[in-house]
């Protein structure tokens, strides 16, 4: 009987931790950043709800500043007509309502911590170090017995913890040591005191939550760690400490959290808000054709595609414009779920979206000897240099020799990329011409049985059936008639110099990885002739000229290199017309996006963007996904002739070529939530960093690898810092939207595909993005989802009179 009912409790218990885990973000390591809405947990409420629940519980702002909003109206980014219409039910004009916003703001105060400051101090330092990936170079013993064991047998040797001179003093099992604390608690409060507890320090507990699900995380393999574990650790000093658990002991301040009225309606804030994304999402329906037509029936002479990213929006624009190329959106990581190893590696990474669980290990192998040799030859030498000059700085018998030795060396390092920073890109242009990439003599061994390796338990390689797969499905979703000579696929990547979010610069689909590895694995599987044999079976009437080329689009610097590897002689001419071409679209694209970067020389934008991703001292090398707004899902002739600015994550589709519209139900299911993370990221971040953001740069430190904190220690940072988001502190480069998704397609088969995906269709009825149907069968009528799978149409709602559309890009800010 004792028995049944201790675990009756333990489940219980363990049901308000899973539960408590939920509210709370996940984070990745700072090496691979994945951008993701920091309110994931309250996706379930409507967002005034949620917004309202996190400011409670995190503290912070979940609506912009009443100062970003009067700026937004002055500058006629919200149509005034708009607003009326969204105020109407308040008697005070738009200018006093700022005023009453502007004055509870001054009243907002901080959250007041529940655990005392000493048990955050205490918890930060020892997941600081049991979570290390490489960086310590003395590590924390034990750390393979798991997170709770490795801290109970070294707590009786910190010298701040009271009452434990023995591990014998502490419970035996994290289980034991949540029992034994929580359990002394009424269970009707257990639920509070877990929530409570690990939203202390959400960005640890994100990071402990992102960990402890990735079943092919090596460093989770062999140092384990559990939101259990870490509540365990937690409550336990808590304990020793005698610092409160239960929230109800803490005060609340009533004036902190007032953002929600008393009967649960939306506040102003959210009128305003609303206000703000229909005259941003009118005026892009105004901008884009709606005939979605194209009338050029030539033969492109390339086709090329991209990722869905918005910054792929500015360079297929100026790539367009050199000629008859064809451009394409697709999602990032082409639709490969796998886990990549690079030549001449030894770990593998993630390859494929956050919501995408990898099924397949692909490895790099050379195929050209001569330039293997080459690259081995250069990089050999130069990562043994660095292995030993690492060795000395880290040695305690050497430290001291080294530096006197080595001191005249590293400042005349350290000044030449201080002062001359665009010196330096130069001789890195240099050496990566003499220096081949990998992506040129190596090819993705594709072989595969079909069975998984016992070391990751991922497939090795791709089967013949799956790569016929993975290329149809490729082809479906957006809906290719027709095949050029040349097809490339374009991957994306950042070059950055010092800076710890350099990898959310990176593809997002590819989990903060570069997307090159991917775009030379679907075109390397389209290039062998079994495939393009059963992809013509199945309806695509692929050209015997038709040669498939990976490329890789640089967004800091605009500039694209192809991986022509085994491109045959005969499309020699067109690969020179198209690098030619495409070093002209950098050169606009470049200066299109100098001119919204603070302080940017413009008068030669290529060196310019050169200069920003070599100087260490840039906190702004580019403006990453800043500035995204809308989604278009839809063919290119919707967009072709309209500059959306940098704004708006453009996936193609023909709904013609979809008829049971399965290519849109995956677009929806996968590219439409995974955009929705990316713009609530920014939205909250930019709303406000200190909570959701990670704060300046400038006063970052980097921590074992996996994230960030401010100044010399506390929670792990779990946004993106003011630098990506503001020209400066008080100056929002990114306007906080949320996300209007558009689509090409019928309203009925949007309405199946919705009732069909209950998660998709929460997240519009609950306000987390707009959805806008475009629909091809009513003559192109927009229909604006209103809710419960019900449409209006656009025609039939309030909207202003004809005038001067909305800005649609940043650059007049």
């Amino acid at each position: 009987m004792t028995t049944t009912a201790s675990t009756i409790e333990t489940e219980s218990l363990t049901d308000s931790i899973e539960q408590a885990a939920e509210r709370i973000g996940a984070v990745w390591p700072i090496h691979s950043f994945v951008t993701a809405n920091p309110l994931a947990g309250f996706e379930d409420r409507p967002f005034h709800e949620a917004v309202d629940e996190a400011t409670e519980l995190f503290g912070g702002r979940g609506y912009p500043h009443p100062s970003v909003f009067r700026r937004a109206w002055e500058t006629e980014r919200i149509d005034p007509e708009i607003l009326d219409d969204e105020l109407g039910e308040y008697d005070a004009d738009p200018e006093t309502l700022l005023d009453e916003m502007a004055e509870h703001e001054e009243k907002r105060t901080a959250r007041t911590a529940d655990a005392t400051d000493d048990v955050d101090r205490l918890v930060t330092k020892w997941l600081a170090v049991f979570l290390d990936q490489g960086e310590a170079t003395w590590s924390m013993p034990n750390r393979e017995a798991g997170f709770y064991a490795a801290w109970r047998q070294l707590a009786p040797y910190d010298g701040n913890l009271p009452g434990c001179s023995d591990p014998g003093d502490l419970p035996t099992t994290a289980t034991d040591a949540l029992e034994s604390i929580i359990g002394r608690y009424p269970r009707d409060r257990w639920g509070a005191i877990c929530e409570h507890q690990l939203a202390a320090l959400p960005g640890w507990t994100g990071f402990v939550k992102q960990r402890a699900s990735d079943d092919h995380d090596s460093w989770q393999q062999t140092h384990p760690i559990t939101i259990e574990q870490y509540l365990a650790v937690r409550v336990t000093i808590a304990d020793l400490l005698d610092a409160p658990l239960d929230p109800a002991a803490v005060e609340e301040d009533p004036d902190q959290n007032a953002d929600t009225g008393d009967d649960g309606t939306p506040p102003v804030a959210d009128r305003w808000l609303t206000a703000w994304e229909r005259s941003y999402r009118d005026s892009l329906i105004e901008t884009i054709d709606t005939s979605a037509g194209n009338d050029d029936s030539t033969r492109p002479t390339a086709q090329m595609v991209f990722c869905i990213d918005t910054r792929s929006e500015i360079i297929r624009r100026h790539i367009e414009s050199q000629g008859n190329y064809e451009t394409h959106g697709y999602a990032g990581f082409f639709g490969i779920p796998m886990q990549h190893q690079s030549y001449g590696t030894e770990a593998a990474s993630k390859a494929c979206p956050p919501i995408v669980d990898p099924k397949h290990h692909v490895v790099d192998l050379p195929v050209a000897d001569d330039e293997e040799e080459t690259y081995s030859h250069w990089t050999g030498g130069a990562r043994a240099i660095h292995d030993h000059f690492e060795t000395l700085k880290t040695n305690a018998v050497a430290a001291f020799t080294f530096v006197e030795g080595a001191g005249g060396a590293y400042g005349s390092a350290l000044a030449t990329r201080t002062l001359f920073p665009s010196k330096l890109a130069s001789l890195a242009d240099r050496v990566r011409e003499r220096l081949p990439h990998t992506g040129d003599f190596c090819e993705a061994d594709l072989s595969s049985d079909g069975g998984c390796s016992h070391d990751h338990g991922l497939q090795e390689g791709l089967t013949h059936d799956q790569q016929v797969e993975y290329a149809a499905t490729a082809f479906e979703l957006m809906g290719w008639s027709e095949f050029a000579r040349l097809v490339v696929f374009t991957g994306h990547a950042a070059h950055t110099t010092n800076n710890p979010f350099d990898s959310s610069l990176d593809c997002g689909a590819c989990a903060g990885n570069a997307g090159g590895p991917n775009a030379r694995v679907l075109a390397q599987i389209c290039n062998r002739g079994a495939v393009k044999d059963d992809l013509r079976e199945r309806g695509f009437d692929i050209p015997e000229d038709t040669v498939f080329v990976a490329a890789e689009h640089n967004t800091t610097t605009d500039e694209i290199t192809l991986f022509e590897g085994p491109v045959p002689e005969s499309h020699a001419e067109d690969l020179e017309t198209l690098n030619s071409d495409l070093e002209s679209a950098r050169e606009s694209a470049a200066a299109e996006r100098a001119a919204t970067m603070p302080a940017a020389r413009q008068e030669d934008a290529v060196s310019e963007t050169k200069r920003r991703a070599h100087d260490w001292a840039e906190t702004r090398p580019e403006w990453g996904l800043a500035g995204n707004a809308a989604f278009v899902i839809g063919p290119r002739g919707l967009t072709a002739d309209a500059d959306l600015g940098g704004r708006a994550f453009l996936h193609s589709y023909d709904w013609s070529a979809d008829p049971d519209g399965d290519a849109l139900e995956a677009i929806f299911a996968g590219p439409l939530v995974v955009t929705q993370w990316i713009n609530n990221q920014y939205y909250f971040a930019t709303v406000d960093n200190a909570v959701f953001g990670s704060g300046s740069k400038v006063t970052q430190n980097p921590v074992g690898n996996v994230g960030v904190v401010q100044g010399n220690g506390g929670d792990l940072m779990g946004g993106l810092p003011l630098q990506s988001l503001k020209a400066t502190d008080d100056d929002p480069h990114h306007q906080p939207l949320r996300l209007s998704a558009v689509v090409h397609a019928p309203v009925d088969r949007v309405t199946e595909i919705l009732a069909d995906h209950d998660d998709v269709a929460k997240l519009l009825d609950n306000g987390w993005l707009s959805l806008t149907v475009v629909d091809p069968q009513e003559d192109n009528r927009a229909f604006e989802y209103a809710g419960n799978l019900n449409w209006t149409a656009v025609s039939d709602r309030s909207t202003p009179e004809d005038g001067d559309p909305v800005p649609l890009a940043l650059a007049d800010d």
